[in-house]
């Protein structure tokens, strides 16, 4: 305890030494941490403005994109300015803030993913009941009980490895101040805080594991009962993203953390961290947009109607009705002229109408 002050900075020694390399790589995160953030803080974007995805799937879903922003965030930016500077120097405080909010956002998410699949299994298996399951006190139970699970788990791990000492080297072989990557640099007793990763991380993940697997045995066996190969279809199909998604997540996750530190091969580690922090988070913003019917009709209808609202479209159109003599009976004696929406079927577009031009006759 009383050495733990003598290390005061940590050096990031990177993603790789090779000077060719650097460039390529920068444009390659720069172009990725772009498409995660756009897609998720978009799919955010759309949840909240729009009232027919208020609803406990997409409730989930939108805390996923904010924690998908939020970890990767906590990331990249060290990882591109790492390639742009050979060694990078995290001060003591900006390691633990950095290794706190990584743990923890990735923490929720492992418990998200856990009450979508409870939310699938109820959607899938007992449709009838499902508004009255999932209320909007027990999503609003689920998301809370996930952020404090992950900033506990946040919060037992910094206390742990920051409570170490470090007096003999404080070169971190990774890109960023990753829990096993730090704690190999401590000169004090290891073994206590690799039991509190281990188990702890072992906890979260068969836990959440657990409660997905029961979920889906159920989702699978309704799913084979069904008599419509629409249904089994429909039933299938909601459910595919977000078996990707877990399958991912699950998969390094349980690569990375639930190893002795011994075992750990840094290459190696390396290369399956960027993957589940900065690959994983865009995934899942690509597949849950592309994948989902409301979300597709959304952002259709928002590009739809601003098309619409446009000076040369809205003119045209009246001019067009004009000559044809087509309008709505609402609106052949009113000073407006509006547009439905093909998409949401809402009249989004207004524009006054003007007198009827004069012929000129010769």
């Amino acid at each position: 305890m009383d050495n733990r002050t003598e290390v005061t900075e940590f050096l990031l020694l990177g993603l790789t030494d090779d000077p060719h390399l650097r460039l390529p790589l920068f444009i390659t995160f720069l172009l990725i941490y772009t498409l995660t953030v756009a897609g998720n803080l978009g799919m955010l974007l759309l949840i909240l403005l729009d009232p027919r995805l208020h609803t406990p799937m997409y409730c989930f879903l939108g805390n996923l994109s904010l924690v998908d922003f939020g970890y990767p965030s906590a990331v990249t930016p060290t990882v591109m300015a790492g390639l742009l500077i050979r060694d990078q120097v995290l001060s003591y405080v900006a390691c633990a803030t950095q290794m706190f909010f990584f743990v923890a956002f990735g923490t929720v998410e492992n418990y998200l993913l856990a009450t979508m699949a409870y939310d699938r299994y109820a959607a899938v298996c007992r449709p009838l009941h499902y508004t009255s399951t999932m209320t909007t006190g027990v999503c609003a139970f689920m998301v809370t009980a996930s952020y404090i699970c992950g900033f506990l788990t946040a919060s037992i791990h910094a206390g742990d490895i920051f409570s170490l000492s470090f007096c003999n080297s404080n070169v971190v072989h990774h890109f960023f101040c990753d829990v096993p990557a730090v704690m190999v640099l401590s000169c004090s007793d290891r073994h206590v805080s690799e039991l509190i990763l281990y188990y702890l991380e072992s906890f979260n993940i068969f836990f959440a594991l657990l409660v997905i697997l029961i979920s889906y045995v159920f989702i699978f066996v309704t799913i084979i009962r069904m008599p419509s190969g629409t249904r089994y279809r429909k039933a299938l199909s909601t459910c595919a993203s977000h078996l990707t998604a877990i399958s991912i997540f699950y998969g390094t996750a349980i690569f990375m953390y639930l190893q002795p530190s011994s075992s750990h091969a840094m290459d190696t580690a390396k290369i399956s961290s960027v993957f589940y922090t900065m690959v994983i988070p865009m995934l899942n913003a690509l597949v849950y947009s592309l994948r989902n019917k409301e979300v597709d009709e959304d952002f259709s209808c928002s590009c739809t109607c601003r098309a619409m609202r446009s000076p040369q479209t809205l003119t045209q159109e009246r001019d067009n009705r004009r000559v044809t003599g087509v309008l709505p009976p609402t609106q052949k004696h009113s000073r407006q002229f509006l547009l439905k929406c093909p998409v949401c079927s809402s009249y989004t577009a207004h524009l006054p109408l003007s007198k009827p031009r004069r012929e000129i006759r010769a």
